[in-house]
């Protein structure tokens, strides 16, 4: 393992008169030879104010773009060995809160050009004494010796005296049924590698016996358990048995793995139906890039959660992760970051390219391991706005005669959104969807239209001449007229649109068969309803699980939707503040992975759990029948990334 012989140390002070303070590094020079003539960059999400005059004592200040920031030290500094280069960097957009808003990755540019990584870590608090970790979770407690989670809709049990060794079918099961106990079985083995498989095809001594019977009262994802000296598991459709396969495999393995708190029914009888229909989980691929055995572990996760929609968010400013064989340069150009790259290094990026996509061979494996779990894939390409990689791979989606520098979006990237007056950009997107609706069978394609600027295209000749001509009013009147473009392209190919909440605004699309994601705050949800749009509910204040979980300093995350610790996730109803004439709209819930502060696998597992769970229960279980403190003590039991 090669150690960098560079490290850059840095800290967040408050400074008097300024809430936002400043940030205070500290480059050592751990090589044997003096260091001079260099430029050193560092992504951060905490970005300098570059729209004022820098104050950078000790340093010059080259550049930002987006959460890249360049520095060089004053003229004639020499770091010798062993020695440390201090400068700091002012004025910032907002403070940083906690460890994670620093810097994330940096690396050194010498006069020849040569890129020398620099390793990095957490930023530090100065001026404030150190806190004590956070606690998170309580202990939890059962007045029920069950482990299921989700928990049920309903349940009278009895704890049986002892555990079953393995369940398995009895005789005269059919052999779809077989398969669908091999199928759990199999998810059971890929989640715990350890665990004790809880089915056997065959009987087994000290085993149970499930007998499969089909009902056509019940709805398609219920299903209906009943204990005595054999098991019955009813249900209706595919969905239903696999559910119901699931839940006794989750109550199979807490009474093995935690058998001084839970237990394996012995008589009684569970009636199961989920409380809403879209039960989702979004994944953001763009700002960090998730191996496809990743992405098949979340989905396995997702289905023994009783999650029913993998969200897959694959296009925004940083990268276009989807193979598009009409446009290869979307996954050569549109992917590599890095200092001599089509793109520069962000988020974590440092002195080695990097890049990743799905090929459409990855793409059609991961949607058909989802749909053999239950799971429906709906795919994203965000548009118009966080299209960056796309306009860098495509530069001749860009009007010419518009300034390089006009707007920028909210994260810093300028002039970032498909113009809606190129005719080339429709060209270039039905192509896109032409391929997607081979590879998707979702009848919705999410297009995004999240976080477009207040000031977009406002200063494109082209734009321009299209408002005039259509009467359309500013950005987001431009914005709709896009985006009913792209609700007609989608219909003639047979797909619904799906968006964030934004592509209401300036007028927004028809309504009908329309599903918006209300992400900025709860009300927003409401509104839509009263629009006339189904809704999505999944508010960054309660189920995004980026966000950080409590408001110490070392805790990792983002903060611009407040603080949201998992008892806060749990207990959310999102579905509250809808009147009756409206709960129709509100078709579910869904958790958010925004991919920013997810550098490692540590990371990722310590914001997504226990809270992807909590969003599960409050997907399934219906708000009388949840219980925080046995959601406690059943969480820990659930697999991680």
């Amino acid at each position: 393992m090669n150690i960098p012989l560079f490290r850059l140390e840095n800290s967040w002070e408050p400074v008097d008169g300024d809430a936002c303070g400043r940030f205070v590094f500290n480059l050592v020079n751990l090589s044997e030879a003096p260091l001079s003539g260099f430029k050193l960059a560092y992504t951060s999400l905490t970005r300098i104010k570059d729209s004022e005059v820098p104050r950078c004592d000790n340093a010059v200040f080259l550049r930002r773009n987006a959460n890249f920031h360049q520095f060089a030290p004053t003229e004639g500094l020499v770091l010798q060995p062993g020695e440390s280069w201090q400068f700091t960097v002012a004025p910032l957009w907002r403070p940083a809160r906690h460890r994670t808003d620093g810097a994330k990755s940096a690396y050194l540019t010498l006069s020849d050009g040569t890129h020398l990584p620099v390793s990095v870590d957490d930023t530090l608090l100065a001026g404030r004494p150190p806190e004590p970790a956070p606690v998170l979770m309580p202990k939890g407690e059962v007045t029920q010796p069950f482990s299921m989670l989700p928990w049920p809709a309903f349940c009278e049990l009895s704890a049986a005296s002892v555990v079953p060794v393995a369940l398995y079918p009895a005789e005269g099961t059919a052999v779809a049924h077989k398969q669908a106990m091999l199928r759990l079985g199999s998810l059971y083995r890929r989640l715990f590698q350890v665990g004790h498989q809880p089915f056997a095809l065959t009987p087994v001594h000290e085993g149970k016996a499930i007998h499969f019977e089909e009902d056509t009262n019940l709805a398609p994802e219920a299903y209906r358990l009943s204990f005595d000296d054999e098991i019955t598991l009813a249900f209706s459709a595919d969905s239903g048995c696999q559910y119901g396969l699931t839940a006794l495999a989750h109550l199979l393995h807490g009474a093995r793995t935690e058998p001084e708190t839970f237990r394996f029914p012995g008589s009684g009888i569970i009636e199961d139906a989920p409380r809403y229909g879209w039960r989702g989980c979004h994944l953001d691929v763009s700002r960090q890039f998730y191996p496809v055995a990743d992405v098949t572990r979340l989905i396995d996760i997702l289905a023994w959660m009783r999650l029913n929609i993998f969200h897959w968010h694959l296009t925004d400013d940083e990268a276009w992760r989807l193979e598009i064989k009409a446009y290869p340069q979307l996954t050569t150009l549109g992917v590599l970051r890095g200092p001599d790259e089509p793109m520069l290094p962000q988020l974590g990026n440092g002195a080695e390219p990097v890049g990743g996509f799905y090929s459409q061979a990855d793409v059609k494996a991961i949607v058909a391991h989802a749909a053999s779990l239950n799971v429906e894939v709906v795919p994203e390409i965000d548009i118009p706005g966080h299209s960056t990689a796309t306009l860098v791979a495509l530069p001749e989606l860009v009007d010419g005669q518009e300034a390089p520098d006009s707007y920028r979006s909210v994260q810093g990237y300028p002039n970032n959104a498909l113009n809606p007056a190129i005719e080339l950009t429709y060209d270039f997107l039905g192509k896109v969807f032409d391929e997607m609706v081979e590879l998707f069978p979702s009848k919705l394609i999410h297009i995004g239209g999240d976080e477009v600027a207040a000031n977009t295209w406002m200063a494109s000749p082209l734009a321009r001449k299209l408002m005039n001509e259509q009467g359309i009013e500013g950005t987001f009147g431009l914005q709709s007229h896009f985006m009913k473009r792209i609700q007609g392209m989608l219909s003639e190919r047979g797909r619904r649109l799906a968006g964030w909440d934004e592509v209401s605004h300036g007028g927004g699309v028809d309504p009908e068969g329309t599903l918006l994601m209300a992400w900025q705050k709860p009300e927003v949800g409401v509104e839509l309803a009263r629009q006339g749009y189904d809704v999505v509910m999944t508010p960054g204040q309660a189920y995004y699980l980026d966000m950080v979980q409590d408001e110490a300093f070392q805790e990792p995350g983002a903060s611009w939707a407040g603080t949201v610790p998992p008892k806060h996730t749990y207990t959310y109803e999102a579905v509250g503040e809808f009147p009756a004439e409206l709960s129709s709209r509100m078709r579910g819930v869904q958790a958010c992975i925004w991919s920013e502060h997810f550098l490692n696998r540590d990371y990722f597992n310590h914001l997504v759990f226990p809270r992807l769970g909590a969003i599960a229960e409050a997907a399934w279980t219906p708000k009388d029948s949840k219980n925080w403190l046995r959601f406690a003590a059943i969480s820990p039991l659930m697999p991680k990334l």
